[in-house]
């Protein structure tokens, strides 16, 4: 029987990349980051990258692998990882599934049937739509024709409302009707889920707003002006709009102060959080862990223990 993968999920500032590292100490693990921010080159301060320090000390996977100017579907990661599972067993190495990108967390773990192909004319529409509208009209529109997509994603996610409300008008259904249940998958690997929760929602914001203040005096600022300055990205582009990248692009922009885009980052980022919760509590065969906790990192390993080969 194949060794069942683990997994450590949970919402941005949660604590997931110190108990992995945590987990690196105590096994010959190989990282792959299930984040679909970590991928973009030139990224690394606003997606909280790990330092070349610490992906020194155990191999990571899925970093650095998509210009900004690039695009990553859950398509895309899930063929990644499924590679990467079966090349790290060769090596006598254990994969470990680390990150907040739930989507991707949820097509790896229970499949994605093959979606139709995008349709020129109905993008066009929805594009249109959105031009005289919004997108968060064009969300509302989603929401009728598939609601538990909808309450996943954030009103103004352009790319990927776009994407599942062109298919469930192609398909004449719910985009998530589409998704596969993981038992129709004979023969795939299974996924030992353990989510990093908040029992305290309001300790999260404090730590994502603190999070966010020690990436700024990182050098943030600079870091999104080295993007501004090359030329060839934009605000539409899934890279520019990830959370704290599209704020601070608008600051550059002359749209907001540093401290208007400083708050609406928090903002941003907590809401993310949300959609990640909602995300994970529809995985009722998760592990949770209470991610307020002093001692996480050694609640994280003994919940590998009951995985990992002996």
């Amino acid at each position: 029987m194949t060794q069942p993968v683990f997994c450590l999920a949970g919402p941005t500032a949660s604590g997931k990349s110190a108990s992995v590292l945590a987990l690196a100490q105590r096994w010959p693990i190989e990282i792959i980051n299930v984040d679909s921010a970590t991928i973009y080159t030139g990224m690394d301060i606003g997606t909280a990258k790990p330092t070349p320090q610490e992906q020194a000390s155990t191999p990571q996977h899925l970093l650095d692998i998509r210009d900004p100017t690039e695009s990553y579907s859950a398509a895309q990661f899930v063929q990644d990882t499924q590679r990467l599972i079966e090349a790290i067993r060769g090596r006598n190495r254990i994969p470990v599934l680390a990150g907040g990108t739930m989507m991707y967390f949820n097509a790896l773990r229970q499949g994605l049937h093959a979606l139709p192909q995008a349709d020129p004319a109905i993008r066009a529409e929805i594009d249109q739509m959105a031009q005289q509208h919004g997108w968060p009209y064009v969300h509302s529109l989603l929401e009728r024709h598939d609601p538990v997509t909808a309450a996943r994603l954030a009103p103004n996610d352009r790319q990927r409302i776009q994407r599942m409300l062109e298919v469930c008008l192609i398909a004449g259904k719910p985009y998530s009707s589409l998704i596969e249940t993981e038992g129709e998958r004979a023969g795939s690997d299974t996924f030992h889920m353990v989510s990093l929760e908040p029992s305290e929602r309001l300790q999260l914001h404090d730590r994502i707003a603190l999070r966010f203040d020690q990436m700024l005096e990182l050098g943030l600022v600079n870091e999104v002006q080295q993007l501004w300055r090359r030329g060839d990205l934009h605000e539409n582009l899934p890279s520019i709009r990830c959370v704290g990248y599209r704020q601070i692009w608008q600051h550059l922009a002359g749209q907001d102060s540093l401290e208007q885009a400083r708050e609406k980052a928090i903002a941003a980022t907590r809401q993310l959080a949300k959609r990640q919760l909602t995300w994970l509590r529809s995985m009722p065969d998760r592990q949770v862990i209470d991610c307020l906790q002093a001692d996480v990192a050694s609640r994280v390993i003994d919940a590998a223990a009951r995985v990992m080969p002996h």
